[in-house]
């Protein structure tokens, strides 16, 4: 299994469109979504922009606690749980920013906190057919 531990570390959704020319190297983490090995964050951010696409970052952060040390499995845990949250949502990356481990009353947890984080070609995070025909005039005017 990978190494999750670390800031940066990046997942992918299936299916996910990206440049061909990227070389991403991936394996499953969990049903929908992929682990990338071959490059943390700021290196696929480059990459990205350097194929003429982009990697939006989006603001604020989500995050997942479970009971245990910081280890592997707990870490694997929690991240499962922030990936299962964002099934209905249209992003189609995540990027931990965080892994802290801490204590309440003595009894030890750890705390992942991750950004959605958006690939696509177009530079603008919607699509005009993505908007309602109102929307379009008012953007054509």
């Amino acid at each position: 299994m990978p190494d999750i531990t670390e800031a940066g570390t990046i997942f992918v959704r299936e299916g996910a469109i990206l440049p061909e020319a990227l070389g991403l190297t991936s394996e499953p983490i969990m049903p929908g979504w992929r682990l990338v090995k071959n490059f943390d964050g700021e290196e696929l951010d480059r990459k990205i922009r350097g194929a003429g696409w982009t990697f939006f970052c989006m603001a604020g952060e989500i995050r997942a606690s479970v009971f245990g040390h910081e280890n592997q499995e707990e870490i694997r845990q929690a991240v499962k749980r922030i990936l299962a949250k964002l099934n209905s949502q249209e992003f189609n990356s995540l990027e931990i920013t965080a892994v802290a481990s801490k204590r309440f009353l003595g009894v030890p947890y750890v705390t992942v906190s991750a950004r959605l984080r958006h690939i696509q070609e177009s530079m603008f995070l919607f699509r005009a057919q993505d908007l309602p025909k109102w929307g379009r005039a008012k953007l054509a005017a």
